[in-house]
């Protein structure tokens, strides 16, 4: 994509957003507070796993109308999307994968709770931290969660020999069947860039 590929609404408004996902585009508000503007201009300036600043902006401009049903709080969004970038990046995970993992797993709730105990963003169980020797790890801190989940899926990666569909069921605890992964991969296409 390139830079002619985009559209920039004008006004008080920055979003930069491809042309294909115009018309699926929830309304805007009227007025967005500067301060805010401000400080999501910041935060794409910033964003480390990306190499190129005009990617960030796009890639977080473009994510973060796709999850903002399900995270409110524009700082916050952008701010969880940037953290979820990196982790998929530094453990050589697709992001999209990443994000149609945490959709299916608890719908970008920091805080979920499954009927069998797994915790957080990527539905990690406890039984991980003694696993590793960290019994105080919060596993509803977005880093520590992320470390978690991402780790988790990618060794599973590796075991499955780059079996993507072993991989997630294996992550899911449900090895040898394919609804998991199914699953997956239709949240997945919802984020593919």
């Amino acid at each position: 994509m390139n830079r002619r590929q985009f559209i920039c609404l004008t006004g008080a408004h920055l979003l930069l957003l491809p042309c294909t996902h115009v018309q699926a585009v929830a309304a805007v508000p009227e007025q967005i507070d500067p301060e805010i503007l401000s400080a999501l201009k910041e935060r794409f300036a910033t964003a480390e796993s990306f190499t190129d600043r005009f990617e960030a902006e796009v890639w977080l401009t473009d994510i973060s109308g796709r999850i903002q049903r399900y995270v409110k709080n524009d700082l916050k969004r952008i701010e969880l999307l940037k953290k979820i970038h990196a982790e998929a990046t530094q453990q050589s995970l697709p992001v999209d994968l990443v994000l149609g993992v945490i959709h299916t797993e608890s719908l970008f709730d920091r805080f979920a709770i499954s009927s069998v105990g797994a915790q957080g963003l990527m539905q990690v169980m406890p039984f991980w931290k003694n696993e590793i020797g960290r019994p105080d790890d919060n596993l509803m801190n977005i880093d520590t969660n992320l470390r978690y989940g991402c780790t988790i899926l990618n060794h599973y990666l590796k075991r499955a020999k780059g079996n993507l569909t072993e991989a997630l069921a294996r992550y899911n605890g449900s090895y040898g069947k394919t609804w998991y992964p199914e699953k997956v991969y239709r949240n997945q296409r919802r984020y593919k860039s």
